[in-house]
């Protein structure tokens, strides 16, 4: 795991910490894993604005959460096999907690916590690009970032169309597991998608991004 960050511990006991789950003992790496993600946070905001000049604010911020995702810390921590490090309890180890996603992404966070104890904000911030960032050329357009809701929105507003009409037209299903259904019109230009999901907020999106689909292809090209 050192060679893995480029770090080496003048205090081992804090690795051990940070890959050491609550299952398995009290002296466990929650609390670094707190540390982490913020280190981790503030360390790929400064590689974004650096990489980015011309890029706002609402654009780094959809950069940074792609790059410090569950999902792609995770990814990292597989291709590192720090799962083969860890230190869980016996309940984990039967059911291949090694291999989860969320306990890989949190022992990242809390190893970088620990490299920040050890060493200083400087130490962990160099892990953090050796980390991630190979990854930021492989990032996609901001924009294309944006959530569908946002982009259609945008997209109209750009042209001085009036904004899309949401309408709830169904629901189905128990209390705790409810389905919606949402319209998405965009009357001007004569146009409409549904879409259904758990939440309205769901349903809306997927909405959204079909009538975005339906869009003159002069319009989906000049997003």
């Amino acid at each position: 795991m050192e060679r893995s960050f480029g770090h080496a511990f003048s205090h081992p006991e804090l690795c051990i910490a940070a890959l050491t789950h609550r299952s398995a003992g009290a002296d466990h790496n929650e609390r670094l894993e707190f540390l982490g993600d913020s280190i981790l946070n503030c360390s790929v905001a400064r590689l974004l604005y650096d990489a980015h000049p011309q890029a706002d604010e609402g654009a780094l911020s959809r950069l940074r959460a792609t790059l410090v995702s569950g999902e792609t810390l995770a990814q990292i921590a597989g291709e590192l096999g720090l799962g083969e490090h860890l230190n869980l309890g016996g309940g984990e180890l039967k059911s291949g907690g090694f291999r989860r996603a969320s306990i890989l992404a949190d022992a990242l966070e809390a190893m970088l916590g620990a490299i920040f104890l050890d060493s200083g904000f400087e130490a962990a911030a160099a892990a953090v690009k050796r980390l991630l960032g190979p990854r930021m050329s492989d990032l996609p357009a901001a924009d294309l970032l944006k959530d569908p809701k946002t982009r259609l929105q945008e997209m109209l507003q750009k042209r001085g169309l009036a904004l899309p009409v949401y309408t709830l037209t169904a629901v189905a299903g128990d209390a705790h597991e409810q389905s919606f259904t949402i319209s998405c019109e965009v009357p001007i230009l004569e146009l409409a998608a549904v879409g259904e999901g758990g939440s309205r907020r769901r349903a809306e999106q997927l909405a959204a991004a079909r009538l975005l689909d339906l869009l003159p292809p002069e319009m989906r090209n000049s997003q």
